[in-house]
């Protein structure tokens, strides 16, 4: 018995000892993680490369002087200094890209094989720059031929549906975009008009709405144009419910008020994609103006039903279209009032198309614009219109031609990149999926500045200036700095 209670002593007092132990070298590791996680890391000594497109030069985003990062001061009024923290983390970035439209489609195809795979390779491989958002259109919108839809005019129950004129030139189109994106594809569809028999004023052009007998049979045609594209090999990412729905266009439109979108996400379009196995598919509402886009969040957000169905809010930029100046304030205080929703820009472009106008700085300079400040707003991707247009700025059965960032002379199998491309480029070719933005503020209202961090820790800056002066400007990051210089009119993007 004395020789048992020995053993079980000694064993009890091991034990013990095992967990103290245990115990004192968890404490030395918190303090050790601890440590860690407070510790900043410095670009102190870093190199930075430097990309820089501007007016009036040979550059497009081309490789300035690297530049090292030194000992940062304590910067003075009198400097322009840009302050990136890299501490303090943000939205994820989802992506950036375009639109294939049937006019881009059908320009494509006017292309020689060699040029179309120079337009490929220029969007959406990494010696272009990179696209990887795709928006396409559910059936016809402006920018093509004409109307059509995939049904026969009147058939309620959708036994006719086809997309085979999209198999034509859309799709191959599209095919051969997805093949050269990675892995990180976002291809997403919205609606111009469901078919003129759904709809009060039975024309697919002029606005009229979803007559409420058919908001089923219009979800349905949803899951179809899904089902359709997927069979092609097309995973479809999501969809917008209506593009421009508060807009009477003398193209194809339908009006929905805010109350009307809430209750068709909610009653049909998010049950019955839940109901076809979709419910991974993501809906985004609104997709028109900023300057509306707060009445249609709080409509559509404050109601639990309907949100629980809302990937996000998406939305265009053509507020500016009367001369207003572009409403960022209310991006931010979507993010601020419904901090899950996601923002997506859906739509860009110049409009007003002039040939004689394809250098025009100006219109680059919009896009820079947006860019920066839709991201510094919270956006997480961003689409501009037409990928590709020809001479005319068309085709558009409606004469509304428009610019894109590319335009081919089909008539000598040509294409003209304008500065929108490498404006754009500044962004896309360097920016990568699931990278998070990172607090970026200027000192002066003469420079524009956005940064991201890359998934594998790379840093982002890009700088505009829109002035007619050439700016000396600091980039102050925790306690390193350089100096770098921007031309008149320039784009930069600093790589790090």
């Amino acid at each position: 018995m004395i020789k048992k209670c020995f053993y079980i002593i000694v064993l009890t007092v091991t034990f013990m000892s095992c967990k103290q132990n245990e115990k004192e070298n968890s404490t030395d590791l918190a303090v050790s993680i601890d440590t860690n996680a407070n510790k900043k890391k410095s670009v102190l000594g870093r190199t930075v490369k430097v990309y820089t497109t501007a007016e009036g030069t040979e550059q497009r985003l081309s490789s300035d002087t690297d530049k090292t990062f030194v000992k940062a001061q304590q910067p003075l009024e009198t400097d322009v200094s840009i302050f990136v923290n890299p501490e303090k983390q943000f939205q994820e970035f989802l992506g950036i890209g375009g639109a294939i439209t049937d006019a881009a489609a059908e320009v494509f195809s006017k292309l020689s094989k060699d040029k179309q795979e120079e337009f490929l390779k220029a969007y959406f491989s990494e010696e272009g720059i990179n696209y990887n958002i795709i928006r396409t259109s559910i059936h016809s919108s402006d920018f093509g031929l004409g109307s059509h839809t995939y049904i026969e005019e009147g058939d309620k129950e959708l036994k006719t549906f086809s997309i085979e004129k999209d198999k034509v030139k859309r799709i191959p189109l599209i095919k051969r975009a997805q093949a050269l994106i990675k892995d990180d594809l976002v291809f997403y569809a919205s609606p111009w008009s469901p078919p003129a028999f759904m709809k009060t004023n039975k024309h697919m052009l002029q606005g009229g709405k979803l007559l409420p007998e058919y908001y089923q049979t219009w979800a349905d045609y949803f899951v179809k144009f899904i089902q359709a594209y997927e069979a092609e090999g097309i995973p479809v990412w999501g969809v917008t419910i209506q593009n421009e729905p508060m807009a009477v266009q003398r193209w194809e439109s339908c009006i929905y008020t805010a109350e009307e979108e809430r209750d068709f996400l909610k009653n049909n379009l998010g049950p019955t994609f839940e109901k076809n196995g979709m419910a991974d598919k993501n809906i985004v509402v609104w997709d028109h103006n900023r300057d509306l886009i707060s009445h249609r969040a709080n409509t559509i957000f404050e109601d639990e039903e309907a949100m629980k169905y809302a990937w996000g809010i998406g939305f265009h930029w053509y507020e500016t279209w009367t001369g207003g100046e572009p409403k960022y304030d209310n991006l931010k205080n979507i993010k601020e009032s419904f901090p899950s929703v996601n923002l997506l820009f859906t739509e860009g472009c110049q409009e007003k198309f002039d040939p004689t106008q394809y250098q025009r700085w100006s219109n680059a300079e919009r896009y820079g614009n947006s860019m920066i400040n839709d991201f510094n707003s919270g956006t997480v991707g961003w689409t501009d219109w037409n990928i590709l247009l020809n001479e005319k700025g068309g085709p558009n059965h409606v004469q509304n031609f428009c610019f894109a960032p590319i335009h081919a002379d089909t008539q000598n199998n040509e294409l003209i990149y304008t500065p929108t491309y490498y404006y754009i480029g500044h962004f896309s070719k360097f920016i990568k999926p699931k990278a998070k933005r990172i607090s970026t503020t200027t000192s002066r209202s003469t420079i524009e500045s956005t940064t991201f961090q890359n998934p594998n820790g790379e840093i982002v800056t890009v700088v505009m200036n829109k002035t007619d002066e050439p700016i000396a400007y600091k980039v102050i990051v925790g306690d390193a700095e350089i100096v770098n210089n921007i031309l008149p009119h320039a784009m930069q993007s600093l790589i790090y």
